[in-house]
């Protein structure tokens, strides 16, 4: 685990000894990810042409595999360098493997090795044998060719930037733009992109809100030579492939999905430091812990929560935890708290995400390291399992489907004049739109006539069909809730879920690793027919009757409630409410959003006109974004991690 950065110079610009300096500064603004051993590599240290920076959090082989890590077969020695970000959890099968047949020597007993071995062997194809959660940038010495990588789901990060002066790549974006005047990058913000955030509430890939700098998508790797742009190409295209269950195999079905959870929770354990869990109360990660006790009966977990009733899942995670025998940690945080650490919040993020419950998971992670250096979550299980309430909502809907095209719409007509929160005014203007229309994703903050009323540039034209598309245009001929789950793997899951997943904790120098998000698990899960994920009584149901011999009763059938925050509770009174105004009132960003029509937001929330609370959460996020990172008027206080090696 580490955070890397790669700096790529282009032929025409001077060579300069100095990049190793730019790049080793660069890389310690992500110390944060890699407090144990930081470091730089240069294949010349007077006129480098690539430049490598890590910094590494030792979770496997904590006294060998040392960063950038250099691998070459008998004939060839040292000729790749590594650095690399995650975690191969097959690594020790991969290793055997590759012993087995091909000769391949190790000089360590980490899985880094693993996967310099497997790219020589095998090339592009070794991406589809590894387990586990990466992005790493290899160098290979004698094609003189940079190659990128990451995981299928995007559990890990990647950042790019090409300008005149060379290609960077990395782990965090803040270290792209302190190396962006060396490199001649574009730091202009991109208002598409923006456009995009205020709708979804996170940056979908591979956007970023600077036109310079991309993001290499999840499922993808490039190829980099000096003086070329990155050469992308998706290497994992997921199909959800519904096998309709045989009368008599019900419970195999159920069988196999146990099995492959167990043993996907068996190789996410592997690590030589302790392992804990963060339990929230649902079901996902619950099941989580509880198999993760077979291998560690001493396994901590952690939840959080709030002082306000009914925003904590804390009496509920204490529960499983004594359900299944597990040591539990908890933190309560208070709105004095949630406000102060806002700024040190965002500067982790690098792109705003406007989910409140990213907050909680800070702190949860940070409390959290204090006993452990890897936790495991419960990420994932509802885009594979059909977990979302919304996936439901085909059934809802489903009379709709025999209305004529014409009828439908002017059902969708009828309801425009009908007042906002009437019953039947949105089940009226959904039936009437086609799924590619309604649906896409989990975030849904303004309307076109509420965006207009904030955003002077305001493009009626850029909408979410931009992000979805495609997709739909992929899974054409899916089942309804298969189309919205493949929308999800491309949208919230990797623009929301796993961003602050990643984020929160690795600004505590905690390693996070989520077992749903497995090939393996994939495979089986994108097989369940539509009626094994929703009915009209519940989500996840084939996930639930594999987990009836592992999950507590209690937490079983429990609806979905996650970390909820009192967002719109809070920005009516207190600390929270005069942080927005104070916001507002300082924020340089009048010529994007339109302060005083925020403000009239603010008012309209602050005396129970309206609520407006997602809404303003996602405007607000933004602007102390833009003064973290351009207006540089904000300056939050980042310490230095000071956390010891676990042996």
């Amino acid at each position: 685990m580490c955070g890397l950065l790669a700096y790529l110079r282009d032929p025409s610009a001077d060579p300069s000894a100095e990049l190793v300096a730019a790049v080793s500064g660069a890389a310690h603004l992500m110390r944060h990810r890699g407090p144990d051993e930081p470091g730089t590599w240069a294949d010349d240290d007077e006129s480098p042409t690539v430049v490598l920076g890590f910094n590494r959090l030792s979770i496997i082989d904590i006294a060998h595999s040392h960063q950038p890590l250099s691998w070459g077969p008998p004939e060839e020695p040292g000729r790749y360098k590594l650095v690399f970000n995650g975690e191969i959890y097959n690594y020790l099968e991969l290793r055997d493997e590759l012993s087995a047949r091909h000769g391949a020597d190790f000089a360590t007993d980490g899985d880094g090795e693993a996967i310099l071995a497997a790219y020589h062997h095998w090339g592009t194809d070794a991406l589809h044998r590894l387990r586990g959660m990466f992005a790493f940038a290899l160098w290979d010495t004698v094609e003189r060719e940079l190659f990128c990588a990451r995981d299928p789901f995007g559990i890990k990060p990647m950042f790019m930037a090409t300008g005149s002066g060379g290609t960077i790549v990395g782990s965090e974006k803040k270290c792209l733009l302190d190396l962006a005047p060396v490199a001649d990058i574009d730091l202009a913000i991109d208002e598409r992109a923006l456009q995009h955030y205020t709708v979804l509430q996170y940056v979908p890939e591979p956007e970023t809100l600077h036109r310079g700098v991309r993001r290499l998508e999840s499922g993808s790797y490039a190829r980099i030579r000096p003086g070329g742009a990155p050469k992308v190409t998706r290497y994992f295209v997921p199909r959800f492939a519904a096998v309709p269950f045989a009368a008599d195999a019900e419970q195999g079905r159920y069988d196999e999905i146990t099995a492959v959870l167990e043993d996907s929770v068996a190789k996410h354990m592997r690590a030589d430091v302790t392992v804990g869990a963060f339990l929230s109360g649902g079901i996902d990660s619950t099941a989580i812990a509880a198999l993760a006790m077979r291998h560690n009966p001493r396994l901590i977990t952690f939840t959080t929560g709030f002082e306000r009733e009914g925003f904590s899942e804390v009496d509920v995670a204490v529960a499983s935890a004594e359900a299944i025998g597990a040591r539990h940690v908890t933190k309560v945080v208070s709105q004095a708290e949630f406000v102060a650490a806002l700024p040190e919040i965002v500067w982790y993020l690098d792109e705003p995400v406007a989910d409140p419950a990213l907050v909680p998971l800070f702190f949860i992670a940070r409390e959290a390291r204090k006993h452990v250096k890897v936790v495991l979550s419960g990420e994932g299980a509802d885009e594979l399992f059909g977990g979302y309430t919304i996936y439901r909502e085909p059934l809802s809907l489903k009379a709709f489907d025999y209305v004529p095209g014409r009828l439908r719409r002017s059902l969708g007509k009828a309801s425009r004049p009908l007042p906002d929160g009437m019953r039947g005014k949105s089940l009226l203007h959904r039936g009437s739109l086609t799924l590619e229309q309604r649906y896409y994703g989990n975030a849904r903050s303004f309307s076109d006539a509420q965006l207009r009323a904030v955003m002077p540039g305001f493009r009626p034209e850029w909408t979410h069909t931009d992000v979805t598309a495609a997709l739909y245009a992929e899974s054409d001929g899916w089942d309804s809730v298969a189309r919205m789950q493949h929308v999800d793997l491309f949208t919230w899951l990797r623009g929301d879920i796993l961003v602050k997943a990643d984020k929160m904790t690795m600004a505590n120098s905690l390693e996070l690793r989520v077992p749903f998000l497995d090939p393996e698990v994939f495979a089986v899960a994108s097989r369940l027919p539509f009626d094994q994920k929703i009915t009209r009584a519940t989500t996840k149901y084939a996930l639930r009757r594999a987990l009836e011999p592992i999950v507590p009763a209690h937490v079983l059938n429990r609806a979905k409630l996650g970390f909820p925050v009192p967002i719109r509770h809070w920005l009516r009174s207190g600390e929270l409410l005069d942080w927005a105004y104070a916001m507002v009132a300082t924020s340089q960003t009048d010529g994007l959003i339109d302060l005083v029509g925020v403000r009239r937001m603010l008012e309209e929330h602050r005396n129970g006109a309206a609520d407006h609370s997602r809404r303003l959460w996602t405007v607000l996020i933004f602007m102390l974004w833009y003064a973290i990172f351009v207006e540089k008027s904000v300056v939050p206080e980042i310490s230095e991690p000071t956390y010891p090696v676990q042996l």
